[in-house]
């Protein structure tokens, strides 16, 4: 078999359409013989005859943008996913997960799809547009005996392999520890041979902001319960939350608040996102002067509506004027990207948005200076809202450990590093953690690939049917869940490909997948390519964010995501993906995802009944031995119903140890 290369005719240069975000320079820190690596490993994809034109065409960029893309081999106009039938291939997976790359890359979608950023702020598909062409030309080639690999978005092959084996295996930004920092990955990905994959973005299994907004809705309904005395059946109507960031993932704050009923603030420092999510109905109202913004979001509450405010601002400016004039606020957060604080992620209060790019690409230091200013300002801001009352909650973004980065020791929980976590609780630890990933339900979701309305609302439909028959009694999580499927239609949240999100825990994601594969052997539906985040029960290893509520002190090690990653390729997911950093960071966390191809054979059905419990147990295993006691209750259960026989630990008595060691403490 002959490997996929690039054509010797140059393309065209590239044409950048109006009013598309672009990425601001990133980083650049090569000395001249890290600059001509960066040039040669970019050649390597480039037939000889075209390198002495596109070296210093290649070399501009570098310079110009901190990265070589490669603009000249992007596809003219947009891209988009198109119906599976539309795709050229040998099989049917590799039609399905080109329709999934390209829905990743939609201008509609991607967060700077010219420089194949979905998300994140740093999220990329791939390195750089050669790659997108060669995968592309593989996955055309691609047949049911053959596995694709890839590393950090380079394609090293086609390799033989079983129709039961993954077709494509990928990993993204895995670094060797000594070298597991941003410094060293940034100047790997300025060289060209690390991707940061962020989760689905290098994953291909992004589905636009409805992928998050269930999980959004979830963390609000339960902190309210929680901490508002909001009861189980009820409504956030009456109640305030204020956030910022309105981007990729971020962007789902203001459809999750509007669906719980509260009224939401939001603020966003780029107008352009802004624009996006008013145009796609994800934002109601918009305004650049804080005392409108809570004016408007008083008319709401008293009136017990869901809307979301988008305030064009600095979050520290929002929140200085609600501490100044002592407005109350019930809930609070912060989305800003945060694990690339310093790459444009978080802007600081003394700069707009446009002065926030420039600055990144011509004064980083002043940059760096400014952010933890702002930073630190943000950390005296929420100390006094809390005081006051508000229920503060990190979401996941890295956004305190920023906080302690720049100096500030005292966010921390023991005052001195974040052994301990913080002052305040992430959403997982307090939320998610304990109310749905300890049972094991976390983001399963679904692309009905012949790209029909009509398939995806049967799905809906089915889903809603099995979760109503799912056990005897119904938790409070399946009846929210069961509730969200009904209404979900309704809510208006597909972007791009017809896909939808759906928490589930292990059982309800083996007996969808079921239905739904039966739906496409008996011709209801067509081809569905199931997936979910890699923010799993079991997807990511993440001591500040997706293991934050494991106390054993186990939240350091990556055992978990490797063994799932591992785990899913033996039984035969479609895809399967280990990425580095995620949300967080380089360095901060190991996230792994999959993506599971339903084409109506019983061999499948299979799959499904060894790999979907297998991706969920796994990670409520190691939540069990770390004493979670939800995750005991679950693994028991499991345990009695299934050939399965998971490992449950015995619970020491802290206070007779800590007796003990008090007597012998010498």
């Amino acid at each position: 078999m002959q490997h996929p290369v690039l054509d010797s005719q140059l393309p065209p240069p590239p044409t950048f359409l109006a009013g598309i975000r672009r990425a601001p320079k990133r980083d650049l820190r090569l000395d001249r013989q890290d600059i001509e690596l960066a040039l040669c490993n970019a050649l390597r994809y480039i037939p000889e005859q075209l390198h002495r034109t596109l070296a210093p065409e290649f070399l501009h960029e570098l310079r110009t943008h901190g990265r070589i893309y490669g603009y000249r081999y992007r596809p003219a106009g947009r891209i988009q996913a198109k119906p599976i039938d539309a795709y050229q291939g040998r099989c049917l997976a590799g039609k399905a997960l080109q329709l999934m790359i390209d829905n990743n890359l939609d201008f509609e979608i991607a967060l700077y799809p010219y420089e194949l950023v979905t998300y994140g702020e740093t999220g990329q598909v791939f390195q750089n547009w050669m790659q997108y062409r060669l995968v592309k030309a593989y996955l055309e080639q691609l047949d049911d005996h053959h596995t694709l690999v890839l590393h950090s978005g380079h394609p090293l092959g086609l390799f033989p392999s079983r129709p039961d084996a993954p077709r494509v295996m990928t990993t993204n930004g895995l670094m060797v520890g000594l070298f597991d920092n941003p410094e060293d990955f940034h100047r790997a990905a300025a060289i060209g041979v690390a991707n940061y994959g962020q989760m689905t973005a290098g994953g291909w299994m992004y589905i636009g902001p409805q992928g998050i907004v269930h999980g959004t809705y979830n963390t609000l309904v339960i902190a309210a319960r929680q901490r508002l005395g909001v009861p189980v059946e009820g409504h956030l109507g009456g109640k305030l939350f204020v956030s910022s960031g309105l981007g990729g993932m971020s962007g789902a704050q203001g459809k999750a608040v509007e669906i719980a009923g509260a009224a939401g603030i939001i603020a966003e420092v780029d107008a352009s996102r802004i624009e996006t999510r008013r145009k796609q109905g994800w934002v109601s109202r918009v305004t650049t002067q804080a005392a409108v913004a809570f004016s408007w979001a008083a008319e709401a509450m008293a009136q017990k509506r869901g809307e979301a405010i988008a305030f064009h601002g600095n979050i520290v400016q929002l929140l200085d004027y609600a501490v100044q004039n002592r407005i109350a606020i019930d809930l609070l957060s912060d989305q800003t990207s945060c694990h690339a604080v310093y790459d444009g992620g978080y802007c600081p209060m003394q700069v707009d948005f446009e002065q926030r790019t420039a600055l990144l690409a011509h004064d980083k230091v002043h940059f760096r200076s400014l952010v933890d200013a702002t930073l630190q300002r943000h950390f005296k801001l929420i100390q006094e809202l809390v005081a006051r009352g508000t229920y503060f909650f990190d979401y996941g973004n890295s956004f305190m450990k920023a906080i302690y980065d720049t100096g500030e020791t005292s966010i921390a929980r023991n005052g001195r590093d974040t052994r301990d976590g913080f002052i305040w609780p992430s959403y997982v630890e307090d939320i998610l953690g304990p109310e749905l990933f300890d049972y094991g339900y976390g983001p399963f979701r679904w692309i009905c690939l012949s790209g029909k309305s009509d398939d995806l609302r049967r799905t809906d439909r089915a889903a809603a049917e099995e979760i109503e028959r799912l056990r005897p009694t119904l938790r409070y999580q399946d009846r929210d869940n069961l509730r969200w499927v009904q209404e979900a239609e309704s809510y208006q949240l597909v972007v791009g490909s017809q896909a939808r999100i759906l928490y589930q825990d292990a059982e309800g994601r083996r007996v969808l997948a079921r239905r739904f594969n039966k739906m496409v052997r008996e011709g209801e539906v067509g081809p569905i390519m199931l997936g979910r985040d890699h923010h799993d029960t079991g997807g990511t290893d993440s001591p500040f964010r997706e293991t934050a509520n494991i106390k054993d002190g186990s939240n350091i090690m990556a055992d978990m995501a490797t063994q799932i990653f591992a785990g899913n390729a033996a039984r035969g997911m479609t895809l399967v993906a280990l990425h580095n950093g995620g949300g967080v960071g380089i360095g901060k966390s190991i996230n792994g995802g999959f993506g599971l191809l339903l084409d109506g054979q019983e061999a499948t059905d299979r799959i499904i009944d060894q790999a979907l419990p297998w991706d969920v147990m796994g990670g409520v295993a190691r939540r069990a031995w770390a004493g979670n006691p939800h995750s005991i209750e679950t693994v028991a259960e499991y345990n009695h119903r299934s050939s399965g026989a998971l490992t449950i630990p015995f619970v020491a008595d802290r206070k007779l140890i800590a007796e003990l060691v008090e007597k012998t403490d010498v």
